[in-house]
C-alpha cells in the first residue's frame, strides 16, 4: 500500500479527505451467463437487478466537463446525482468513454454518481504542459486517476473497467486499496510484468498481439500519426477483437473522434512500446512500478469478468489470475461477448458494478 501522503508529494498532486474503511464478506463462484446478462447472487441483501438493455440503446453523454487533476485537464462525462455513491468507470484501447454509454445511465439510475473521464492522451483530455513527457506507463495512467479523484475530492469510489482501464484500476486496488471501495475488472489481474514481457507467448496469443509489435515499429509509429491510417487501424482492432459485435459505422465514428486528440499516437506507442521494454518510463514513477513488478495482491472485494470471444482471453473461468484475489470475490462468465465487454454487453457490466459493491 502506499501512504496518499507521500504520493502527494511525489507528484504534486491533492489527497483528498481520509479514507472510509473498506467492509464485506462474500465467496468466489465462477457463473456463466447468456449473452449480455450477468449471474444474479441469491440469497438475504439481494442487490437490485439491473433492467436489460440493449447495446447502443444510448448514444451520447450529457455535456461533458474538465477538472485540472495533476500534470492533465482531464474530460469526462457525469451521471447520476451529485452525492451518490462514485463510481468511475475506465476505458481501453483503441476505445473511448463511449464504451460506458449504455453502462452509465444503468447505473445512474440506481443512484450512482458516474465519472467516466477520458484517459490521457485520448478525447478531451489534454496535457497541462508541453514539456510533459507523453508517457504512457502504467503506473503513470494509474496516478493520473488518483489525482482526478483527488481534485473532485472523491475519496473512495467503485472501480470498473476493460483493457487499458482494468490494469489501472487493478492498480490502484492493489496500491491504494484505501481509495477502492469495490473493482469490476474484465480479464482479471492485469498489472504488467516487464520481466515476464521479456518471454515469448504460446503462438496464438502472440498472434492475437499483432499491433502491439507493429507499434513497436517506425511503420507502426508512422500509421499512428496518419489519421486515416490509425482509424483504420482501430477499426480493424475492433472487428478482431468483437466478433460478435455487430456495430454500425457510427457507433465507431462516435469513438474515433478521440483518436484526433494531439497526443495520441504518442500516448499509444509508448504505451505498448514500453510493456515491451523498447521505451523507457520516467524515473519518478520507479518506486511504484517496483512495487507492481511484486504482483501485489488485490484484497478489495472484486468481480472479475471473462468475455468468451476476447482472443485475449485465457481460462474462461478465471482460474489463472484467482489466487492474485485475496478478497471477497465472484468471476463471471460472458458467452458470446468480445473485447469490450461495457459496450457489448452494458446490463452484465452494470450488474456486476451493483453487484461488487455490495460484496
Amino acid at each position: 500500500m502506499i501512504d496518499r501522503r507521500s504520493f502527494g508529494k511525489a507528484l504534486g498532486v491533492g489527497t483528498g479527505v481520509a479514507a472510509a474503511s473498506l467492509a464485506g464478506v462474500g465467496a468466489a463462484h465462477p457463473a456463466a451467463a447468456a449473452p449480455g446478462a450477468a449471474a444474479g447472487r441469491p440469497g438475504p441483501g439481494t442487490p437490485p437487478t439491473v433492467p436489460a438493455t440493449a447495446p447502443g440503446a444510448h448514444t451520447t453523454f450529457p455535456p461533458l466537463k474538465r477538472v485540472t487533476a495533476g500534470v492533465l485537464d482531464v474530460g469526462y462525462a457525469e451521471l447520476g446525482p451529485r452525492h451518490g455513491p462514485v463510481v468511475i468507470c475506465l476505458h481501453g484501447w483503441p476505445y473511448d468513454i463511449h464504451s460506458y454509454v449504455d453502462v452509465a445511465p444503468l447505473l445512474a439510475a440506481e443512484g450512482y454518481r458516474v465519472l467516466v473521464p477520458y484517459l490521457r492522451g485520448h478525447g478531451t483530455t489534454r496535457f497541462l504542459s508541453p514539456r510533459t513527457v507523453r508517457n504512457a506507463q502504467q503506473s503513470a495512467i494509474a496516478l493520473d486517476v488518483i489525482a482526478f479523484m483527488d481534485a473532485l475530492r472523491i475519496d473512495q469510489a467503485v472501480l470498473a473497467g476493460f483493457d487499458w482501464g482494468s490494469r489501472t484500476a487493478d492498480i490502484i486496488a492493489a496500491l491504494w486499496p484505501e481509495r477502492v471501495k469495490a473493482l469490476v475488472s474484465v480479464s482479471g489481474y492485469l498489472i504488467t510484468s516487464l520481466e515476464a514481457n521479456l518471454s515469448p507467448l504460446p503462438a496464438k496469443a502472440e498472434y492475437a498481439w499483432w499491433y502491439q509489435y507493429y507499434f513497436a515499429t517506425e511503420r507502426g509509429r508512422k500509421a499512428m500519426d496518419d489519421p486515416d491510417e490509425r482509424r483504420d487501424l482501430c477499426r480493424l482492432v475492433w472487428d478482431v477483437v468483437s466478433p460478435t459485435w455487430d456495430f454500425d459505422d457510427a457507433t465507431f465514428a462516435r469513438t474515433a473522434t478521440a483518436f484526433d486528440n494531439p497526443d495520441y499516437a504518442a500516448i499509444v506507442v509508448h504505451n505498448y512500446r514500453w510493456r515491451l521494454g523498447l521505451a523507457d518510463g520516467e524515473r519518478r514513477y520507479d518506486r511504484f512500478e517496483r512495487l507492481l513488478a511484486a504482483r501485489p495482491a488485490i484484497g478489495v472485494p472484486t468481480i472479475t469478468l471473462d468475455a468468451e470471444r476476447d482472443p485475449f482471453t485465457g481460462s474462461l473461468d478465471g482460474s489463472s489470475y484467482r489466487q492474485m484475489f485475496t478478497g471477497p470475490y465472484d468471476h463471471r462468465t460472458l458467452l458470446g461477448i468480445g473485447h469490450d465487454v461495457p459496450q457489448e454487453a452494458p446490463t452484465a457490466f452494470a450488474q456486476a458494478v451493483i453487484d461488487a459493491d455490495r460484496l
